[in-house]
């Protein structure tokens, strides 16, 4: 008899700390699921997902229990409005740039943190090194590279490398082997993010070397104007692509409360969306890079101008708007959560 007592009170209390844990996510999944025409179809399925999960778990060990009669409503409207089979609103290409790309930011601004802190780091390297050593920049730009970049600085014409070429061909030459990076480093992440991090490494210690070696010939204002027309962008993505990457290995590394295959597969989604958001903006890059950034007459207003708008957009749309929008779901969550201790 005292075993017994003891069970029920041990399952008690498991089931308090099962609700405690995940009362303020479902609190805000009944909020939504007043209005689930309003969700995106990947949300919906997320959250389809982690419901079942849940309800699985709680049949298992609360078979009679008020939460599980609630899991399984929840479950089942949710499952109606999945596969009721209603076509898909236009509406889904609107809020996938402006509710979905943001959140799972948001969401992962750890993950962004870390790319941009692995890329800084190894920029410094890049330039310490080139101090250290001046045949770095041979080292990792190639002597052919170095040897011409020098005559077109004695010919006073610094940046005249961006002249190679016409500039539909310097376009798609660049667009494609700046696509192959990104995709490089997000796909790595599915070998964890170290793999990811030594791509950032490599293209940050380039970029470090790279733009150092105009300032160690004199000639770093105009160079540095000129790099950022594109650079402003082209680096952007780069450590957004290195941080969609860090979104895919943290699945496997970080699983939490999930499986480590459904935390990798919530994962690469959220590094998707990222990654989708990533490669227009790449290809503009490539074209600033291959159309503008060559005219080194063009006025000083307008390629600064360039530089201005590249960063507000990605200040805006990758930080701002981000922000705004996980606030605005962090408010909603804590609403339900205080309402659920009234």
């Amino acid at each position: 008899m005292q075993q017994k007592k003891s069970n029920s009170f041990s399952n008690v209390m498991r089931e308090s700390v099962f609700i405690k844990q995940n009362i303020v996510r479902w609190r805000d999944y009944q909020r939504r699921l007043e209005n689930p025409s309003g969700e995106a179809p990947d949300t919906l399925a997320q959250m389809y997902t982690e419901l079942t999960s849940d309800l699985a778990f709680s049949r298992t060990h609360f078979p009679d229990s008020t939460i599980t009669v609630m899991l399984n409503a929840m479950t089942f409207k949710l499952h109606n409005e999945i596969y009721s089979g209603h076509q898909e609103k236009w509406s889904r290409l609107l809020t996938f740039w402006t509710r979905e790309v943001p959140q799972a930011v948001y969401d992962n601004r750890k993950s962004m943190l870390a790319a941009l802190a692995v890329f800084v780091v190894f920029l410094l390297v890049g330039i310490a090194s080139l101090l250290n050593d001046a045949d770095f920049a041979r080292l990792i730009l190639g002597d052919y590279y170095v040897d011409m970049t020098i005559e077109n600085i004695k010919n006073g014409v610094p940046t005249d490398v961006y002249s190679q070429g016409s500039e539909a061909e310097s376009f798609m030459g660049i667009m494609l082997n700046n696509l192959r990076v990104d995709v490089l480093c997000i796909s790595m992440g599915i070998f964890t993010p170290f793999a990811t991090a030594l791509i950032i490494m490599y293209n940050a210690i380039m970029v470090g070397a790279f733009t150092f070696f105009f300032y160690q010939y004199g000639v770093f204002g105009e160079a540095l104007l000129a790099i950022m027309q594109h650079g402003t962008l082209e680096i952007s993505t780069m450590v957004l692509s290195g941080g969609a990457g860090f979104v895919m290995g943290s699945g496997w590394l970080f699983p939490g409360t999930y499986s480590r295959m459904l935390s990798f597969r919530r994962k690469a989604k959220e590094a998707l969306k990222i990654a989708l958001s990533v490669f227009p903006v790449t290809i503009v890059a490539a074209f600033i890079e291959g159309y503008l950034t060559r005219h080194t007459e063009f006025p000083l207003t307008f390629r600064v101008l360039v530089i201005v708008l590249s960063a507000a957009f990605i200040i805006y749309y990758y930080i701002v708007l981000p922000y705004l929008v996980g606030r605005k779901r962090h408010s909603s969550s804590v609403t339900d959560e205080q309402q659920s201790t009234l």
